[in-house]
């Protein structure tokens, strides 16, 4: 019975740390991404390629990926650029060695020093995009150009909005004339009054599925990233995507790793091995999210890389934001969006 016992808890053992006594903990890396965020097969392309062993984990917003880490220990993050600011000033990541990193070459110079690591010091640029309005041509027969479609009642029911704390608070920002970072309590309240009396008018709030949900005629429009616009316009091609002519939320994740990481060396591998051109253009093809990479942009085809929805003008990305985290901006919102949610 003893030898049963010990026999036992040195299976359990085992399993714990690496489910199997045979895996090397330095080959080894946990990688924890954004849903439906990576090209298929990618993982195994990196995995057979270089020896490692990834697992991967998959969240749907930063702020669960936040509260994630603070119980779990991953190598590789890739969080909105927001979140990492937040994450740099609580020095929950750490520098990156760009001696392991020679892809790192072919980034985009615009999407280097960034104000959330302007010495480009904790973070590589992953994929950008923008948040616009998705929907349906044969059901919104008005042209869409801003944000105030999303309050219609002729689309009462048929409305989605994301389930995203600083997206939805920031758009309706956008639609107030007030900047998505603004920390004034009284605009503040007034998007709160906004998104308020929009409660009656929508289905729901959703992440990603709010595509599935448009294509399948659950409902008419939604507030969407880019990418997912991009793969439901490639299922059905009713659906238009349209960035509010007074500018949007302009988004860039990238690739960081926490300071707890116990693999550093393999999660540098990772992020170079997602920059090589040919990987960058697979994840961009298929995720249909901006690429960062300038020789994969290449590679796009021209259908891809010239459509206005994934790759707007200067214009448009000139009268947007990127989102930011300074002083107890979070919080503020935080407390909005669960006044929000938990109206009746």
């Amino acid at each position: 019975m003893k030898k049963i016992v010990s026999l036992l808890l040195a299976v359990l053992l085992c399993s714990l740390m690496f489910s199997g006594c045979g895996t090397d903990p330095s080959k080894v890396i946990r990688v924890y991404n954004a849903s439906e965020y990576i090209g298929e097969g990618v993982i195994e392309q990196f995995e057979k390629e270089t020896g490692y062993k990834v697992i991967y984990s998959e969240f749907a917003s930063n702020e669960d990926m936040y509260t994630k880490i603070k119980t779990t220990s991953y190598d590789v993050l890739i969080p909105s650029d927001y979140m990492i600011d937040k994450l740099v000033r609580e020095e929950l990541v750490q520098p990156l060695d760009f001696n392991n990193i020679p892809n790192y070459q072919f980034v985009n110079e615009t999407f280097k020093s960034p104000y959330y690591d302007p010495d480009n010091k904790y973070s590589v640029p992953y994929m950008w995009s923008t948040v616009g309005i998705l929907y349906d041509s044969t059901k919104v027969k008005e042209e869409v150009t801003d944000m105030s479609v999303m309050w219609n009642k002729d689309y009462s029911g048929k409305i989605f909005m994301l389930d995203s704390v600083r997206d939805s608070i920031g758009m309706t920002l956008k639609k107030l004339g007030y900047s998505v970072n603004t920390t004034n309590d009284d605009e503040l309240n007034e998007a709160k009054k906004e998104l308020l009396t929009q409660r009656e008018l929508i289905l729901g709030y959703v992440t990603d599925e709010v595509k599935d949900k448009i294509i399948s005629g659950e409902g008419s429009l939604g507030l969407v990233y880019s990418g997912e616009a991009g793969k439901a316009m490639a299922e059905k091609d009713t659906l238009k995507y349209a960035i509010p002519e007074n500018g949007t939320i302009y988004c860039v994740d990238a690739m960081v790793i926490p300071a707890n990481s116990q693999n550093k060396t393999g999660a540098e591998a990772f992020i170079n091995y997602m920059h090589k051109p040919e990987i960058a253009a697979q994840n961009a093809l298929e995720t249909f999210y901006g690429i960062t990479n300038v020789r994969g942009l290449e590679l796009l085809p021209d259908a891809i890389k010239n459509n206005k929805g994934l790759y707007p003008d200067a214009t448009i990305l000139e009268k947007s934001e990127m989102l930011k985290s300074e002083g107890n901006i979070n919080q503020k919102y935080l407390e909005i969006w669960n006044q929000i949610t938990a109206a009746n």
